[in-house]
């Protein structure tokens, strides 16, 4: 390698030093030039120094790479729609999952507490839920157990409905019990409940015209021929009661079905105490 040494600012190269350790006795190079060539001098290279100089300039002042941006995240599923989607991939629906035992409704709607209550699911093949409180879907999960009869009644009328119309929305589920029962009041949020003690509860809200699957905000905003196609269904299941709305115009049994105020926006089914459900 020959060595480097600096001169007006340039870059020139220097024979190397015979006396060097480690270098070989090699003649000088630059008085073996032919003849006629004068030998190069240092300011020769100054333009090649320059120009060094300039494209290290550039890279410096060049602008960083950046990465290309990230694309924006897909936004994250309802909870409801969670559910079902995992139901599917597993090839079962949401209400395969439903862990049955034997429930006990315990005192009376109004005063009593559940036992072996059984979680309704989020979201079901023909149900949703929604939260009375939050308006929110889905309802939340301690707001949602029942009597196993209660369940089962539930998912029957939500199946035959859809197979009715199946073109309808899906029932839309409120608030059943909590997991033991037990006061169900203002202290819960919103209005609160005076029965869904035990179980046998359960708020079912009116079909809507527009087909969404949310509580209606006024009746002019209930199907009416659907709501009452629920009703009728809910009094062949052997409902023990069923609470509609004085807005609503819906009619039925005079001993079960009955219009009770701050339902206009949804039925109130209870089922018979005792009732055998799945064993």
């Amino acid at each position: 390698m020959l060595p480097v040494a600096l001169f007006s600012g340039g870059l020139t190269l220097s024979p190397p030093d015979p006396r060097s350790p480690g270098i070989a006795r090699i003649p000088p190079g630059w008085p073996n030039l032919p003849a006629g060539h004068a030998r190069v001098g240092s300011g020769t290279l100054l333009p090649v120094s320059r120009l060094l100089v300039l494209l290290t300039a550039a890279a410096l002042a060049a602008p960083p790479l950046v990465d290309a941006p990230a694309p924006a995240p897909v936004p994250a599923p309802s909870p409801g729609l969670q559910v079902a989607a995992v139901g599917m991939e597993r090839g079962r629906s949401p209400e395969a999952a439903i862990r049955w035992r034997r429930s006990s409704a315990l005192g009376k709607p109004n005063r009593g507490r559940l036992t072996g209550g059984v979680q309704l699911p989020a979201a079901g093949t023909h149900f949703v839920t929604v939260d009375p409180v939050t308006r929110a879907s889905p309802n939340r999960p301690w707001r949602r157990y029942g009597t196993d009869r209660l369940l089962e009644v539930l998912l029957r009328v939500a199946t035959d409905h859809a197979a009715t119309y199946p073109d309808a929305p899906r029932l839309v589920v409120g608030d059943l019990s909590r997991p033991r029962g037990g006061r169900f009041g203002t202290e819960y949020g919103g209005d609160g409940h005076r029965s869904h003690q035990n179980g046998l509860d359960a708020d079912i809200y009116y079909p809507r015209r527009d087909g969404q699957e949310w509580a209606p905000a006024r009746v002019a905003q209930v199907d009416r021929r659907l709501a009452q196609e629920l009703v009728d269904r809910f009094v062949r299941a052997g409902a023990q009661y069923v609470f509609v709305g004085p807005g609503t115009g819906l009619r039925g049994p005079r001993k079960v079905v009955m219009t009770l105020g701050n339902h206009d926006d949804h039925l109130h089914v209870r089922i018979h105490p005792g009732a055998g459900g799945r064993r």
